[in-house]
């Protein structure tokens, strides 16, 4: 890992953006790391886009200001590849990660994105139906970025996710076991 790594997370209200921002933090920090975890709204209303964003790192992080330059960029609706520029601002070794049915090669052509730009794609949405039951997909992402990336121990990271949700969820092991089988999923089916 670089010694301050930036990400920013696109989705809509209600998809779990800031959820998956603070689920990340949460694990980095319980693995000794340096996180910065915050959203940012435009219309507070389900639906309407959001953005969240992350900054780790192994030295105590000094940077209060929005990230303009991710190095992860992590889209949960591929609807917004069509509305929103997410490769604003990453850098040319940086990794471009969307929720879709495509191939990372299909991305790059269909929205004629920089061959410098890492691509990878896993069908979160699909995976969240079939394990927690309905589509939301970011947890399915966690697992994702951790695979594509390596940024986190992957198992540190789920026992992490699992502790956090089993606070929020003590009375529904379904949704639990839902959202761990997701991460799991996303982790092996990412593609890039």
């Amino acid at each position: 890992m670089k010694e301050l790594t930036e990400i920013r997370w696109h989705g809509r209200g209600g998809q779990g953006a800031k959820t998956a921002a603070l689920l990340f933090a949460d694990a980095a920090l319980a693995q000794g790391l340096y996180i910065q975890a915050f959203p940012e709204y435009g219309p507070e209303r389900m639906g309407a886009p959001v953005s969240a964003f992350n900054r780790i790192s192994s030295k105590p992080i000094l940077l209060h200001s929005g990230v303009t330059n991710p190095d992860i960029v992590i889209v949960l609706d591929p609807t917004l590849v069509e509305s929103v520029d997410v490769t604003e601002g990453i850098p040319d070794n940086g990794v471009l990660m969307i929720n879709t049915e495509k191939t990372p090669e299909d991305i790059k052509k269909t929205f004629n994105i920089s061959s410098s730009i890492k691509v990878f794609t896993v069908d979160a949405s699909k995976i969240s139906k079939e394990t927690i039951g309905r589509e939301i997909p970011n947890t399915p992402m966690l697992g994702a970025l951790i695979k594509a990336t390596g940024i986190l121990g992957f198992k540190e990271m789920v026992e992490d996710t699992r502790k956090k949700l089993e606070k929020k969820f003590k009375s529904k092991p379904e949704v639990i076991g839902g959202n761990l089988k997701a991460i799991e999923r996303a982790y092996n089916e990412v593609k890039g």
